[in-house]
């Protein structure tokens, strides 16, 4: 936490790494690991994000579905654990993006995107993230949309996506 505090983030990605889903002994050990660091986390007034992995990228982690994170977060009912919405990874997973956003928004702590299903620049591909970012507004989100993608060459050159949705400042 010290290093949390020190550069001033308002949140903490909580990993669950590689483990049998299969075995008891895993999803226990994940959510006593989940329900201590959320407790450490809120007494310096952090949020903590779970996110949910695809097994095509990450074989074998044990968060690798939606429903389980919600699962989770609910069994331990924590006002400070949330989860780490990555619209590739739900895309790929499960599908149905926008009604998930929906139903899952009140336990949202973070949002990310990228394209699918080639993980890059997300200016096109399976979805259309014109749509996503006007949803997310309609829905009240108000945190910071994380870009993690591969950029096709340098990341400079492939942020042209973002220009229509670029803040001007006061003297733009």
């Amino acid at each position: 936490m010290p290093f949390a505090l020190a550069t001033g983030v308002k949140r903490v990605h909580l990993m669950a790494g590689i483990a049998s889903d299969h075995d008891p002994r895993s999803g226990q050990a994940y959510r006593k690991a989940a329900a201590w660091t959320a407790e450490r986390a809120g007494r310096e007034g952090l949020d903590v994000v779970i996110e949910p992995l695809n097994g095509r990228d990450m074989p074998g982690y044990y968060l690798n579905d939606f429903k389980l994170a919600e699962t989770v977060i609910g069994e331990l009912a924590l006002p400070n654990l949330k989860l780490q919405f990555d619209i590739y990874h739900r895309q790929i997973m499960h599908g149905d993006v926008t009604m998930a956003l929906r139903q899952l928004m009140p336990i949202v702590g973070h949002v990310q995107i990228a394209s699918v299903p080639s993980r890059n620049e997300p200016d096109g591909e399976e979805l259309r993230y014109p749509f996503v970012f006007d949803e997310l507004d309609r829905l009240g989100y108000s945190g910071f949309v994380g870009c993690e993608y591969r950029p096709h060459g340098k990341t400079t050159d492939g942020l042209g996506w973002f220009l229509p949705w670029r803040r001007k400042g006061p003297n733009a």
